[in-house]
């Protein structure tokens, strides 16, 4: 008997400038993604998404590798600035043409699309007024999703707002490790703000253009996060995690307030206060929530046991008062230690909040140094054993009685890594940059055979 319910979603992922490459044709304008690339010294390997996948000229072929596997859904991001060049103002049919035309690809092939209207790629000339730390980037968020939605809502019902506005805010401005590269330290939570703001704008939008059966949402990345000791000051550092990481996302949307502490924290409680009216917005109900799951975090507070005043701007904020514990745990290839009971504990934090909304994995997956083989296989058991892990996860979050319905394997192919380049390979299927050339890897046979395990 499955662990599954038998309208449970099976799909995978990817995202625009990870996959389409394309970035000068058919009228799409720059993003904040093409600018971040070709600075110098921001990406590991020196590379960008100029061609990356091909997947702009591959679409049918990739959708057909899809069915290949089995899977239900593709999860797909649309890039902002091939719809609207300049972030606002005139639409690129060509654009939409070819969103339309993955989408009646992956419904010919049985595959129901999911489309992300924001998965980091922001368009430069929003940025340069701006960006995220601007109110007036959300209010063009809300024009876009509704323009994209209206004209694509006949071959699109579900619909995700963002996609990690965690890292979105304070990667791409606290830190400045993703574009747009600002370190803006303590007003990366402006960022932060703007983004659920742009989240509960677009929703209220698309809710206006009507249309059939449509399912809207957003996506976040949630991690567990539990103590190093029963030390006082990790318990600290826990609650500041946390906050940061997970709760000033999620208490706004499913509860419609900010995390007192998190926001006294930084030192922002008066700015926040000024924009309560926002909360009403923001805290509109979705239809389910998605969660991007990788790994769990250790953490321990500062050896000296005195918190950093994180309201200092530095190049590494929001890590200055926490430490990550090494737990001897097996890691992945992009150092991550492998936990999935995490995946059941930030199930459990959506639940808690909002029993019963529908949760989908939206994100799951592992980099490791995958090679083809002289037989011409791609072998990679390490990947298969996280998958197998983390599948079983899911199925007792589903016997534990949360509401998960579904799971996206991340990711569809390998694929530009953002900061890491081309270093790191996600995916359940093999790309040779060179020659284009798509292998299915084991994991890839491996997740097929696990979806028609689960189907009975």
């Amino acid at each position: 008997m499955s662990r599954f319910p038998a309208d449970f979603v099976w799909g995978t992922a990817t995202a625009a400038y990870q996959i389409e490459g394309a970035v000068a044709e058919d009228g799409r304008g720059p993003s904040i993604w093409d600018t971040f690339a070709a600075t110098p010294g921001a990406v590991l390997d020196g590379s960008t998404g100029e061609v990356a996948c091909d997947h702009y000229h591959r679409v049918e072929q990739d959708v057909a590798l899809m069915q290949q596997l089995g899977v239900d859904a593709y999860r797909f991001s649309i890039a902002w600035p091939r719809v609207l060049p300049t972030g606002t103002g005139r639409v690129e049919q060509r654009g939409l043409d070819f969103y339309r035309r993955l989408a009646e690809t992956c419904l010919g092939h049985g595959i129901t699309p999911w489309a992300t209207l924001y998965h980091w790629d922001l368009p430069q000339p929003l940025e340069d007024r701006g960006g995220w730390l601007t109110r007036d980037t959300a209010e063009a968020f809300a024009e876009y999703a509704a323009l994209t939605h209206d004209a694509l809502k006949d071959v699109i019902g579900h619909w995700i707002t963002l996609n990690e506005p965690w890292c979105s805010a304070f990667l791409g401005y606290g830190n400045g490790v993703h574009a747009p590269g600002r370190t803006e330290g303590v007003g990366s939570v402006h960022a932060a703000h703007h983004l659920l703001l742009g989240h509960g704008l677009g929703l209220q939008a698309m809710r206006a253009n009507g249309g059939e059966g449509q399912q809207l949402g957003l996506t976040v990345n949630l991690y567990s996060v539990r103590p190093a000791s029963d030390a006082a000051v990790d318990a600290e550092a826990v609650r500041r995690q946390d906050g940061l990481g997970n709760r000033l996302f999620l208490d706004p949307v499913l509860t419609g307030a900010y995390p007192a502490d998190v926001l006294a924290d930084t030192g922002t409680t008066d700015w926040f206060a000024e924009r309560a009216d926002d909360l009403a917005v923001i805290s509109a109900p979705v239809d389910f929530l998605g969660i991007n799951y990788y790994s769990r975090h250790t953490v321990a507070g500062p050896e000296d046991g005195v918190f950093a005043d994180p309201t200092q701007a530095t190049a590494s904020w929001g890590s200055e008062n926490v430490r990550t514990v090494d737990t001897g745990a097996p890691k992945t290839g992009m150092g991550w230690e492998i936990h999935p009971d995490g995946l059941v504990d930030v199930v459990a934090m959506v639940h808690e909040r909002a029993p019963g909304l529908p949760v989908h994995i939206t994100e799951n997956g592992s980099a490791w140094p995958d090679e083809v083989g002289p037989d011409g296989t791609v072998a990679d058991p390490d990947r298969v054993a996280y998958l197998q892990a983390h599948l079983d996860a899911a199925a007792q979050a589903v016997e534990q009685g949360m509401a998960l319905r579904g799971y996206f394997c991340w990711s569809l192919m390998d694929n530009f890594e953002w900061a890491f380049g081309y270093s790191k390979r996600f995916g359940i299927v093999h790309v040779d940059y060179e020659t284009q050339q798509r292998t299915v890897k084991q994991s890839g046979w491996a997740y097929r055979d696990a979806i028609a395990a689960a189907r009975g």
